[in-house]
């Protein structure tokens, strides 16, 4: 199953380009919460960093997702990692020129998630178009076992990384990894389903986002979807993320490193959960996402209730095979469900609950 859909071209440059482009994330996002911490010493900075990448996805998630729909989607994401390499650079760059400050870090933070509100819907939108329908739910979990699950190989280059050159080249690894994201991108081949060229304004903008809007409350399926995926992740990112790292900070001196590992285990766990998923389940409901909300919140609490270094990892695990099983659960939903026109803003409305 999973071979012959790795031996279709299109399909194996677009989860390569998915991979490494999550890795570098994966990377910099750590280095963001790490500089921030070590800059200013607070858990409450560090807070504001990780809201600065969740902020650009309420003021810019939809209109993201409106121009994926109409723009050609291969130029756009190849043009969309490249722009991201210099701002990413320029960290390394400030921090060797002793210039780099908190108020930097946190511009740079919110301008590459602002480039992701335009990037991770037009990539989402792809794998329709370059994947049958029988082999969509494979495809999606290759993908998320590549994009969540290569967390397995990050804490071998972070905690090298750390102990060799320092945390700032997390950030150069992000950048090549975004170089190589572009070049894989071009390799794609597909019929790009675009909508025609129309005249576009800020009229037609709202008027696509307002449409959508009324056709997703007409469904109930959907609508409660994104109101189930809106608690949960209120409920368990901000947990699982940031409060995990603190959680560590207070309990270790070598928080950075034990946050790298746990990412790792929590990886681990999500690579054998998203192989094993499709053997059980080829059609995925609202129930399954419900469940893998469910075991994911569960994992939280336990490593809450019980707040121990050991008992950390169990909890991860637990994390790791709930949260890919809602994942898997809620693209499968918005693939199948949504119409062809529409898929790029239905992926931005599931980008934006899901940070």
């Amino acid at each position: 199953m999973y071979q012959k859909i790795w031996f279709n071209k299109n399909i194996r440059y677009y989860l390569l380009a998915g991979g490494i482009s999550r890795l570098g994330d994966i990377l910099s996002g750590m280095a963001f919460l790490f500089l921030a911490y070590d800059i200013t010493g607070s858990n409450l900075y560090t807070t504001i960093m990780a809201m600065a990448e969740t902020l650009p996805y309420l003021l810019f998630g939809l209109i993201g997702g409106v121009i994926a729909d109409w723009l050609p989607k291969k130029k756009s994401l190849i043009y969309l990692d490249l722009a991201r390499i210099p701002l990413v650079l320029s960290i390394v760059v400030l921090y060797y020129f002793d210039a780099l400050t908190y108020v930097y870090l946190l511009v740079i933070s919110f301008l590459i998630q602002s480039i992701g509100c335009f990037f991770i819907p037009t990539h989402r939108a792809v794998l329709p178009s370059i994947t049958k329908n029988e082999e969509r739910t494979s495809a999606n979990s290759l993908n998320d076992t590549l994009t969540r699950g290569v967390t397995v190989l990050s804490p071998l280059l972070t905690v090298w990384l750390l102990n060799s050159f320092g945390t700032v080249h997390l950030f150069t690894i992000d950048a090549l990894t975004y170089g190589f994201s572009a070049l894989f991108i071009a390799q794609l081949k597909w019929k790009d389903t675009t909508a025609p060229s129309e005249k576009k304004s800020m009229k037609t903008l709202y008027k696509a986002i307002l449409e959508f809007a009324s056709w997703a409350k007409a469904h109930s399926t959907i609508k409660h979807l994104f109101i189930f995926t809106f608690i949960t992740v209120f409920f368990n990112t901000w947990v699982w993320e940031v409060g995990l790292l603190l959680a560590l900070a207070e309990l270790s001196a070598k928080s950075e490193e034990l946050y790298s590992i746990l990412q790792g285990v929590f990886g681990g766990v999500v690579i054998l959960t998203n192989i094993a998923l499709p053997y059980f389940i080829k059609k995925m409901t609202l129930r399954h996402y419900l469940i893998g909300a469910s075991i994911w919140g569960a994992g939280i609490f336990y490593y809450g209730a019980i707040y121990d270094i050991a008992h950390f990892f169990i909890g991860s695990a637990i994390v790791g095979i709930g949260l890919p099983i809602a994942g898997l659960a809620r693209v499968y939903l918005l693939q199948t469900l949504v119409p062809e026109v529409r898929k790029g803003i239905q992926h931005q409305c599931r980008s934006i609950i899901l940070f």
